[in-house]
């Protein structure tokens, strides 16, 4: 509705001529649909968008959110734009891959928070083994060296494993087991490398020195090891441990 600006009668939109005074009125220009386009349709780039967004997820997980909101701009763009742009499949395939990177997303979070935690717990229980071991060698090298006078410490690790029973006890002395009683035993993550030092005039092995070293730093272990006659365990993160290396607490 609206009034004459003559005699403020009451009037619909379309009279043009006040029926109660003659004045003039404007009439109200009822808008026109867009034209349907012609020419051949575009694809909408905010659709190739959506769906390259989509696909790098893989690289980039955040590229989730962008390929969701291009989707949906995109469809919006392409509904209105009368024929002149195409692509709605791409962007439903962009939100489509969109959608599922989102639910896909926590857990990507949650792993990237708990799989470093994870293998900073596997490397510590790793050097707590290796530490163990090299207590157990030192208790069987000076065992070993008392069973067998005229040996002194053994000649390599190997002779510490199991025999049959019937074998000479400073060939096989049954001290370790069978994973730690071998030439270059490797347990939990670390490999063991044993080496006879010093000899006495009769050709006895009277010192020894003992490492433990991660197979793979910084993710079997970090820190190395080392030990000696003396049965102090000494530690290093930064390379292979020695006699000089500070001794554990």
């Amino acid at each position: 509705m609206k009034q004459c600006p003559n005699c403020r009668g009451n009037l619909a939109d379309f009279v043009a001529v006040c029926p109660y005074c003659g004045v003039s009125m404007p009439v109200a220009q009822i808008p026109q649909q867009q034209a349907a386009w012609t020419g051949p349709p575009q694809n909408s780039g905010k659709a190739i968008a959506s769906l390259v967004s989509g696909l790098v997820f893989f690289l980039w997980p955040l590229s989730a959110i962008a390929a969701v909101v291009l989707g949906h701009l995109a469809l919006s763009d392409i509904k209105r734009s009368a024929g002149r742009l195409a692509g709605q499949g791409l962007a439903v395939g962009g939100l489509v891959l969109g959608y599922l990177g989102l639910a896909v997303l926590p857990l990507l979070i949650i792993a990237a928070i708990a799989i470093p935690n994870l293998l900073r717990s596997r490397m510590a229980a790793n050097e707590a083994s290796a530490v163990g071991s090299l207590r157990t060698y030192n208790t069987a090298l000076v065992a070993y060296a008392g069973q067998c006078p005229n040996q002194g410490y053994p000649p390599s690790l190997k002779y510490l494993g199991p025999g049959s029973g019937k074998t000479d006890k400073c060939a096989q002395a049954d001290l370790v087991d069978a994973l730690l009683g071998r030439e270059l035993p490797a347990k939990s993550g670390y490999r063991f490398y044993y080496t006879p030092n010093s000899y006495d005039a009769a050709g006895h092995v009277v010192k020894y020195g003992l490492a433990a070293d991660p197979i793979t730093p910084g993710a079997t272990g970090v820190r190395h090891f080392f030990t000696d006659e003396t049965g102090v365990i000494r530690a290093n993160e930064e390379g292979s441990a020695d006699v000089h290396s500070e001794p554990l607490e």
